[in-house]
Order: structure tokens, then C-alpha cells, then sequence
């Protein structure tokens, strides 16, 4: 059920007079253009010698291996092989269902599609908000992700200084199961100095709501909201290339009205500094994951959403019954 799902492959505007290739769940794909300039997904591989449609052409609408020349039409249709007269023979490439959605080009690796369209991303091209985006790769896998991005407290460590400062004063969180996946919101969270705080949080007179979404299969949401107005979001959507590696796609939008791109100079490159500290301390746990030859994890009730996280995946990836809507639970934690 998991690969039943819509994941990102690239953001649209990479996908231009040129192939592009992707890795989803092991598998290869190829991205490509029609005449119209309608997307289409197919095996990275020719049928002929298996050599990949991504190192080839598209011309007049047609993706032509680079070995043969022989030419695929966007249902993956062999259409033409130039050294050979009359109809070609039937043999085509497999074809996924893709769509493109606030500027990315989703695909559907599995053999059944969605009913629902693919995830949309908050606030973006809303008046008085501000967006930018990311596309990360981890050497991590969807979990390790998931978990890391809807983790407060290694913040307070990977992140120290730059987007919290540690305090110990006891925070509650109450965790609600939703038909999606799950919620967990923060009360009493402290708001220490840090550069993330100094750029985007007002006083700490102002109320603020901060909640941590797990969005399932294979999304996290972050958001925080303040009572003058000001809020910003953070989503992150997750796509595994394999069971060691996911592509991150991530959108962070920001309700400063029109100091919104000015704010964005500063904020813009400390997001992808930030980030960048998730990506070495994935790599070093799954280096050592693997190096002891299996994950071996003692999971607390602090760690908010890991259980969902895990209970969502799980029941997805063995055709399990889903977790039940409307559970909740508080947890006290330090931050």
C-alpha cells in the first residue's frame, strides 16, 4: 500500500527539453514531455538491450533510447525503431500515473492510484505569506525522516543556538490520532533566544500555537502561530529512493506581510544551513545502523510522534488495518 501513493519525482521546472531520471523505491523512472507538454513516467529502461531511456532524447514528444534510437511514445508505446521498416513490433514500457501540482510533478509507483489528489502545500501564493523551497537528499530512510523532522527535542542539540536554545523547563504535549495520521500540540513551550526565534518569533507576551503533524504515508507539517498574526510552516514531503535513501521535498512559508522577502534573505539560506546539520546526523545513524547490522531502538514516550509514525508505516506497508481516528494521550517533556 505504500508505493499506492503519491510521491514527488522532481519539481516541474526541472523537467524541461530533457529526460529526467528517478529513483522510487528501487526502481528507476524516467520523467518526460509530450508535445503538449503533458508529464510522463515510465521504466527507465528500454526493452530492446536495457539500456536507460534517461540517457536518451526527447524529440517531437517521443523519448528515443540513446542506443538504438528506438522512440516511446508518453504511454510508453514503441512507436518508431529507425532501422527497421513497417509497424513496429508490440512492445512498450511500463507506465506510471503523474500529475504536477503546486510546481512538482508527482508520481504513483504502484499499480492502483489514489483516489485523492496529492498532498497540497500550505499558504503557498497566498496574500502576506512568503514561501521558498528545498530538495534534500538523506541517507536515511522515510522513518528516520519523519521522525527527525517532528523531533523537538534533538533541536535543543543538532540545532543548539540556531534554532533553539535549551531551557529543561517542562513542556506538555497532547497527541491526537487523526484519519490521516496524527497531531501533537505544544503548551508552555519555551521561546529562548535563537536565530530562528530572533527572525520570526515577536515577544514573548504574544500567544503562540505550535503543532507537529505527521501527514501519512510519507509527510511531516510543522507550524507555529502567533496572536498578532504572524505564523510560519514548514512541510516536508518524503520520497524513498530506496530503504537507505529519501528525497526531500520541503516548502517553508511565513506570514510577515511585506517584510516577507526581506526576511526571506536571511531565512532562506540558515534553513538550508539547519538542514544540512539533520542531514550529517541521519548519515551517521544509519552508518551506524548498518554497521551493527540492525536498528535497535528504545523508544520513550518524549519521542511524541514516533509511535504514530511507526504505526501508520507499518499498518501501510503490511496491508494492516489503519490506526483508529481519535486516540489521544499527553506527554510531558523537557525543552
Amino acid at each position: 500500500m505504500l508505493k499506492n501513493c503519491w510521491y514527488i519525482a522532481c519539481p516541474s521546472r526541472k523537467l524541461k527539453n530533457r529526460p529526467v531520471a528517478r529513483t522510487l523505491f528501487g526502481r528507476r523512472l524516467v520523467f518526460f514531455r509530450s508535445e503538449s507538454g503533458q508529464v510522463s513516467a515510465l521504466d527507465d529502461s528500454c526493452p530492446h538491450r536495457n539500456a536507460p531511456l534517461s540517457a536518451g532524447e526527447v524529440a517531437d514528444g517521443q523519448l528515443a533510447c540513446p542506443y538504438h534510437g528506438w522512440r516511446f511514445d508518453c504511454q510508453g508505446r514503441l512507436v518508431e525503431i529507425p532501422y527497421r521498416a513497417g509497424t513496429p513490433p508490440d512492445c512498450s514500457v511500463q507506465q506510471y500515473d503523474c500529475v504536477e501540482q503546486d510546481g512538482y510533478v508527482w508520481v504513483c509507483p504502484g499499480d492502483k492510484v489514489p483516489e485523492e489528489a496529492p498532498l497540497v502545500f500550505p499558504h503557498l501564493g497566498l496574500p502576506g505569506w512568503t514561501s521558498f523551497r528545498m530538495e534534500t537528499l538523506f541517507a536515511a530512510n522515510v522513518e528516520a525522516c519523519l521522525e527527525n523532522f517532528l523531533d523537538c527535542p534533538h533541536a535543543t542539540h543538532v540545532h543548539r543556538y540556531w534554532f533553539r536554545t535549551p531551557t529543561a523547563k517542562p513542556v506538555m504535549a497532547q497527541v491526537t490520532m487523526l484519519e490521516d495520521g496524527a497531531v501533537a500540540e505544544y503548551f508552555q513551550e519555551p521561546r529562548e533566544k535563537s536565530l530562528v526565534w530572533s527572525l520570526l518569533s515577536p515577544g514573548k507576551a504574544v500567544g503562540m500555537k505550535h503543532t507537529d503533524r505527521y501527514i501519512a504515508p510519507a509527510t511531516s507539517r510543522v507550524d507555529y502561530e502567533f496572536d498578532d498574526g504572524r505564523a510560519y510552516s514548514i512541510t516536508s514531503s518524503c520520497t524513498p529512493q530506496d530503504e537507505f535513501q529519501t528525497r526531500v521535498f520541503t516548502v517553508i512559508s511565513f506570514r510577515r506581510g511585506w517584510l516577507g522577502p526581506l526576511v526571506r534573505l536571511f531565512f532562506h539560506p540558515l534553513s538550508r544551513l539547519i538542514i544540512q546539520q539533520d542531514v550529517r546526523m541521519l548519515a551517521l545513524q544509519q552508518e551506524n545502523i548498518r554497521h551493527r547490522g540492525k536498528a535497535d531502538f528504545k523508544a520513550l514516550d518524549q519521542d511524541v510522534l514516533y509511535r504514530p509514525i511507526m504505526a501508520w508505516r507499518k499498518a501501510l506497508r503490511q496491508g494492516g488495518t489503519l490506526p483508529e481516528a481519535g486516540d489521544q494521550w499527553q506527554v510531558e517533556l523537557k525543552l
